[in-house]
Order: C-alpha cells, then structure tokens, then sequence
C-alpha cells in the first residue's frame, strides 16, 4: 500500500523531481523540529542522491502542479478508505504566523484560536483555506480530517498590486469543492463549514450540483424564507415570473411559538454522544439576486448547557435533524488537524517566502499529514501497537502515536536497512536496538 501511493506521487511529477519529493516527503516524517530542506538532508544524509541544491530547487523552481499531487492523495484515499457511500468533508482556514517584510502572500488576519467573544487577536502571516475527507479509521473512536486540497487567501492589496481578481475564503472554498467533485463525478460530497461560510452564494452553488454536493453549516435567526413561487408546480401564471412565494416565519420566530422540542440522541464533539433538543423546518433561503434555496433548517438546544443554543442548515431538505447535527459536529475534526500540525509537523516554522516556495511548502505538509495517517492505518500490528506514551489509551490512537509508528518502522525497515547499516544494526541487542528506535523516533 506504501508503494502504491508513492508511485501516484511520482506518477504527478516528472522523474527527477519525483525522485527528490519522495526523498523529501520520507525525511519529512524522521525530521523532528523545524522542517526546512536543509534539515530534511542533515536526517537522510547520504541516502539522498545528488547535489543539495536539487532538493531546494524542488520548492523554488522545478515543474511541480500540486492539483495534481492533491488528486493522486484524494484519489488513494477514497479508494481505499471511502469506496462507496457519500463522502463527509469539512472545509476551513487557519492562519500560520509568518512574518517578514519580503514574505509574499502575508496578510494580518483574525486568529480564530486565540479570540474571544469579547477578544479578537490578530497575526500576521498566511491563512490558508483547506478541504479535509473525514475518514473513520478503526484505530480510532471519530473520524480524522485528512487535508486533499489546499489555497492561499491572499489580502486585497495583494491581489490588486498584482492584477488578480479578488477571491475571499468562501470564493476559494467554493472553487476547492468543485474541483473535488469535477476529478470525482461519480461520488456525492457533504461539506460541513463553519458559520464564517454560511454564505448564500455557496449554498446556491451546492444546490445547483445537488446531485454530487451538500452543503452543511450554521444558519441565521432570521434567515429569509419564502414559499416555491406561484407555478412552480402548476399551471404558469400569465405575465412576469414571480422569482419568490408568500414570505414564511423566521427560524427564531418557529423556535418562539414551538413549545415542545423533540429530544435526541446525537453523535457530539470528540466522538461522544449527547442529548439536544431540536426544532426543525424547511424553507427556500432567499437573497436579493440570487434566488431561491431549499434548505433544512434546524435548531439545537443542548440540555446539559455546556453550549450554547445554535441554528444549523442543509441543502438537502430530505435530511433528519439528526443527520444535520451529526454531520456539523464532525466538522470539529478539522479543527483538531490544526492543532496537531502545529504541534508535531510545525507548521508555522517554515522559512521559504518567495511565490514558488510559499505556496508549496505549507500545502505539501498539510498533505503529509495525511500520508501519515494512512501509512499509520496500513502498518503490520506490531507497529500499530507502539504507542508515543508506553501503556496509554488502547482503544484509540491520537496523531502523536501514528507518527511516532510511522517514523520507527521507517527507520527499522528504511533507513537501517540499507546495505550500509543492515548489518551494523542487527549485530545489536534487541533491548537496545528498542531503546535506540525510542531515541531517533520521538513525537516531536
């Protein structure tokens, strides 16, 4: 399975530099501390052929389309992960600090993850707009966000010195999501966004493709809703088309004269299950100009008050309540992809701030953690059981065991079984060939 990926890799690229980018992405994983290409070669050493610049020139210079190293990922892994059935996706943004005078593409953005209600932080660097597959792995108790596709937002001013149109988060959400659908028509994709993307037009968008796209996200109080328009499905009625039908009740104004919610048992945050109370309705969604949407539209009240009540909505107006929260709440899983990258696969401490560089170094590490998820998924057991804490969790593995398995069995079965070191390495005992592997394979 390991070289079935790689071969989609080097299939993506031409041969010298797919030969370098799988030396790269394998350091990539041994690293541990700030991945730059100069460290990348300190950990391989001699096992990476030619001269160091080609290496550089990977990120700066040479011919590399990531659109094509995204859809070889997607492609692997709904193959072997997703075969059949709907897809679950989650789209995002996060910010990496980057500063610098000369760094292209930076902007000052809100950091979601350090604002408050009451608080808003800013930070200077890129934000970076990803669409992750939400994979059920057996090794673990929720689904793991795997990053596919990747774009870079670029601030306004950028964009107009360089003569660009001006693309905002939703705009390359939108873009990232028809792109998957296009390589994969015969495939039904659910999104799941936050509120910052609970835009008209996308889910204008995913109903126009409703039959390869659903959209999930938050909804607004006091969303418009109106009835089809007169003729919709009968006879047309002389004279100019009525784009809207009569104007129906808000959410919030349902919500207030709705005495008894039904309660449920949905899948929550974090794998767990929770009760709520709902209060549903359907709607078409109106916006000056742009027409009519049908959509769900659902209210959660979480009974134990440990969040706060909120509207959800779906383009698919057949779903449950259920089905609407479940959905939203693994949303969350995206979010904890962040925290982990910044954690074990730093990425906020890369050093590249030309074009070329900038906009393939952090999108190749957002898809390294998903390769690491899915060599993690395929390893033989007895490097599955290797935990980064010896005796933890044994029901479900965290980001931190997957890499800590993945970068042992790579230096057992890669790095120290070359001809140069196979020999030197076996003639060690077994207790402290163990110990050595702990050394050279930490979780961060």
């Amino acid at each position: 399975m390991t070289d079935a990926l790689l071969q989609a890799f080097t299939a993506a690229l031409t041969r010298p530099t797919g030969e370098r980018f799988v030396v790269l992405l394998l350091a990539a994983i041994l690293t541990t501390g700030c991945r730059t290409v100069l460290n990348l070669l300190r950990t391989v050493d001699a096992l990476a052929p030619g001269h160091p610049s080609s290496y550089h020139r990977v990120f700066s210079r040479r011919r590399c389309s990531l659109w094509r190293l995204g859809r070889a990922l997607a492609g692997y892994v709904l193959r072997r992960w997703l075969p059949t059935g709907r897809v679950a996706v989650a789209g995002d943004d996060t910010v990496a600090e980057h500063k610098g005078p000369k760094v292209y593409g930076k902007g000052c953005h809100r950091d979601p993850v350090r604002s408050t209600q009451s608080y808003t932080a800013y930070r200077w660097g890129h934000k970076w707009v990803v669409l992750a597959l939400l994979v059920p792995f057996p090794f673990a108790v929720r689904p793991w966000a795997l990053p596919v596709l990747v774009a870079l937002y670029r601030p306004e001013a950028c964009n107009q010195q360089l003569g660009r149109r001006h693309k905002t988060p939703g705009g390359l959400l939108r873009q990232l999501l028809l792109v998957l659908a296009r390589w994969f028509p015969d495939r039904h994709f659910v999104c799941a966004v936050d509120g910052n993307y609970a835009a008209h037009e996308l889910a204008a968008c995913a109903h126009r493709r409703r039959r390869h796209l659903t959209l999930v996200s938050k909804f607004y109080p006091d969303a418009n809703l109106y009835a089809p328009p007169p003729g919709a499905t009968g006879p047309r009625p002389v004279g100019r088309p009525r784009r809207k039908g009569a104007k129906q009740p808000t959410p919030a104004q349902v919500v207030a004269r709705t005495s008894r919610r039904r309660r449920v048992q949905v899948a929550w945050y974090g794998g767990g299950r929770r009760a709520v109370a709902v209060v549903s309705g359907t709607g078409h969604w109106y916006q000056s100009g742009r027409g009519l949407v049908p959509v769900r539209w659902v209210y959660v009240e979480d009974r134990t008050g440990t969040h706060r009540p909120e509207y959800f909505f779906t383009t698919d107006p057949a779903w449950t309540a259920q089905q609407v929260v479940e959905q939203y709440t693994g949303r969350w899983n995206i979010e904890t992809t962040f925290e982990e990258m910044r954690s074990y696969l730093k990425l906020e401490k890369t050093r590249g701030w030309t074009e070329p560089t900038v906009l393939r170094t952090a999108p190749c590490l957002f898809g390294l953690y998903s390769v690491i998820a899915v060599w993690y998924a395929e390893l033989p057991a007895r490097w599955q059981r290797q935990r980064a804490i010896p005796g933890g969790d044994k029901r479900s593995a965290t980001f931190s065991d997957a890499i800590t398995a993945v970068r042992r069995w790579l230096w057992s079965e890669w790095v120290l079984a070359t001809p140069m070191h196979q020999r030197a390495f076996a003639k060690i005992p077994p207790r402290l060939r163990d110990l050595l592997l702990r050394g050279l394979a930490p979780t961060a």
